[in-house]
């Protein structure tokens, strides 16, 4: 491989990584120039790349022609500060430098001997988020519970929904499974469904509860006590209530402490999904949408949507961190070691679905230590307040209405460097569209 890139080589390393930090750079400086859509047809890069792999190598110089002409243009600009869509996606300097790191050394710690700092710092930096929410003690790893970064929400609803129907499970026998019941809202995200799938669940059991506009979308404690009591007569078993604060669809917040005592007395695991929203509670003023928490038994949210670190990486605190242990844990004689085997240790393996596991936690880790919770608190209240701004925009608008319940415009703003300008201009964009639409009626 003379005079090719090498497989590993410190000073190699040093230069290519240089160019495509430049061009990395390069692609933020010029991010808004960029369509925030991708304009391409599908099946458009079959077109552009061979469709074998190259036998000699290539320059790195033409790889990175081709990042700029033929990946670029495939690209939804999730980070571009015109976007609106969906929900925020955010990067930053320290999350890219901690995933930066993380991909340099390169460890798979799935067990603390694997990496002892990667588990360490894990378990750390999980009380530390846990600390700026506020939860209660109970999550924290002093406790019998504690925190674990898994990839998305959706393997953190996963992995608590198997803990709590083994659980129970182990109480009324296996055969049982085809009684349990689940309850979730019309407003809840659709990976809960898809849990549900993966754990066993019958869909007949499967209660999709109706909310509307009375409540703000809100799930009814009424409705889910006369549900539950119903299904009780017919002989099923409650298992597991989802709530939302700041659901996908509507960002409609779920009343924790009822939903949450409701849950306490018929015995269902009660599981917080605030992927969305929960980012915004280390904020005092927006904390008391979190109250109620301390009923819980599981809680989740992505510090990748609006925390400023890069995608993956999703927070998820549990009260019993046993529960999970007994549902995941898996044994084999090339994972045993003396920590392990003396419980001395966490090992995340059985915290979760796969075995390896990225040191997710350096860029959380790097977050925190680069920014500081009070700047992190002033990220937050600014895109709120931007928000805010839009609203007030289509308020004074008569042509536009805030409401639901009706086919809606929905607007996120969350991407890192969205300004005023760009959220102006979104609305000068609605309204010349309003306008063509409106001269056609």
């Amino acid at each position: 491989m003379e005079g090719d890139m090498k497989t590993m080589d410190s000073e190699q390393l040093r230069e290519y990584a240089h160019k495509m930090v430049d061009f990395i750079a390069d692609y933020y400086k010029d991010i808004e120039t960029f369509p925030v859509l991708s304009q391409v047809q599908p099946g458009y890069l079959r077109e552009l790349i061979p469709d074998s792999a190259p036998a000699r190598p290539d320059s790195f110089q033409d790889v990175l022609d081709d990042i700029r002409d033929k990946i670029i243009p495939g690209v939804t600009h999730w980070q571009s500060p015109e976007y609106f869509a969906y929900f925020p996606s955010n990067s930053s300097i320290a999350g890219f430098l901690g995933e930066m790191l993380s991909a340099g050394v390169n460890v798979v710690g799935f067990s603390w001997i694997t990496s002892p700092a990667a588990t360490e710092l894990e378990t750390i930096v999980m009380d530390w988020l846990g600390k700026a929410l506020k939860l209660p003690d109970a999550f924290l790893s002093t406790g019998h519970g504690g925190g674990v970064i898994q990839g998305t929400a959706s393997e953190s609803v996963l992995v608590v929904l198997l803990a709590a129907r083994d659980k129970i499970l182990r109480k009324v026998g296996e055969d049982a499974i085809r009684k349990l019941v689940v309850y979730i809202s019309d407003q809840t995200h659709a990976s809960m469904q898809k849990a549900c799938k993966i754990g066993g669940i019958l869909p007949r059991n499967i209660r999709i509860l109706e909310t509307d506009s009375s409540t703000e979308y809100a799930l009814s404690p009424e409705l889910l006590t006369k549900t539950i009591s119903q299904d009780i007569a017919l002989g099923l078993i409650p298992l597991f209530l989802c709530a939302t604060i700041g659901t996908t669809s509507s960002a409609a917040v779920d009343p924790l402490l009822a939903l949450g005592k409701i849950a306490k007395s018929n015995g269902l695991w009660f599981h917080v999904d605030a992927a969305y929203a929960g980012s915004a509670c280390i904020c005092p003023e927006f904390r008391p949408y979190l109250d109620g928490v301390e009923e819980a038994d599981s809680f989740n949210m992505n510090a990748h949507k609006f925390f400023l670190t890069n995608f993956d990486c999703s927070a998820l605190w549990v009260k019993e961190r046993n529960a999970l242990i007994h549902s995941l844990s898996t044994k084999a004689e090339y994972l045993e070691n003396k920590a392990s085997q003396e419980n001395m240790v966490v090992d995340y393996k059985d915290w979760q679905i796969p075995l390896g596991r990225r040191f997710r936690s350096l860029k959380l880790w790097m977050v925190f230590r680069l920014y500081g919770l009070e700047n992190l608190q002033v990220y937050i209240r600014n895109r709120i307040e931007l928000a805010r701004k839009f609203e007030d925009l289509v308020k004074n608008d008569a042509r536009f209405e805030v409401l639901s319940n009706k086919y809606i415009l929905r607007f996120a703003v969350g991407a890192p460097l969205t300004e005023e300008r760009h959220v102006f201009a979104a609305w000068e964009m609605l309204q010349e569209k309003a306008y063509a639409l409106l001269k056609r009626l």
